[in-house]
């Protein structure tokens, strides 16, 4: 939390004295390489944001699986159409990673956020496969991530829910939804 915190105040610190020099009479002046300036600010470190989301319908998902379980204000998809939905194309497509791929600078920080209205995880996997709902694994033929099964208590974020990471080693990284395993996002870290 301390690395997110500092990344943040670097990041504003950066932008702060950015907008300053822009404002001096040397930088209207003195020439800037556009390259340069396009590389300096490609390799930056940043807060990328991803969305959770949902459409889950609280009268029906509610009387199905239990009070609590779909926590918006107004009507969304039913259970049951989401389940048919499942079943005929083995995705939800309201139930998705926005964006579901993204490149990122060595640094930066992921920060995926539950916008939908039901419990999500944005568990890192070594690759995608099933989540901790066996029903939903049976309709989509998957089978668990062992990264599901051990995933701690504190991943399971309820909506409005935060996980921040730093993304601290080079390569690609894949991330999923342990109760909604078609939820994905797969990151590529430079």
């Amino acid at each position: 939390m301390r690395k997110t915190a500092a990344v943040a105040a670097l990041s504003v610190g950066s932008l702060v004295l950015s907008l300053a020099a822009c404002d001096s009479p040397a930088s209207t002046t003195a020439p800037h390489s556009a390259m340069g300036a396009t590389s300096l600010h490609a390799a930056a470190p940043r807060t990328q944001p991803v969305e959770m989301l949902d459409d889950c319908d609280p009268a029906t998902f509610n009387a199905v699986i239990g009070p609590g379980t779909c926590q918006k204000n107004h009507p969304g998809l039913t259970f049951f159409k989401f389940i048919q939905q499942l079943k005929d194309n083995q995705n939800a497509p309201a139930w998705r990673n926005a964006p579901s791929s993204l490149t990122l600078t060595l640094g930066s920080t992921l920060s995926a956020i539950n916008r939908g209205g039901e419990v999500h995880t944005f568990t890192r996997v070594a690759a995608f496969g099933g989540g901790v709902v066996p029903d939903l694994n049976a309709i989509l033929g998957l089978s668990p991530r062992p990264e599901c099964l051990n995933a701690a208590p504190a991943e399971f974020l309820p909506p409005g829910g935060v996980d921040n990471e730093t993304a601290n080693t080079p390569g690609t990284k894949y991330y999923q939804c342990c109760i909604h395993p078609w939820m994905r996002t797969t990151v590529v870290v430079r």
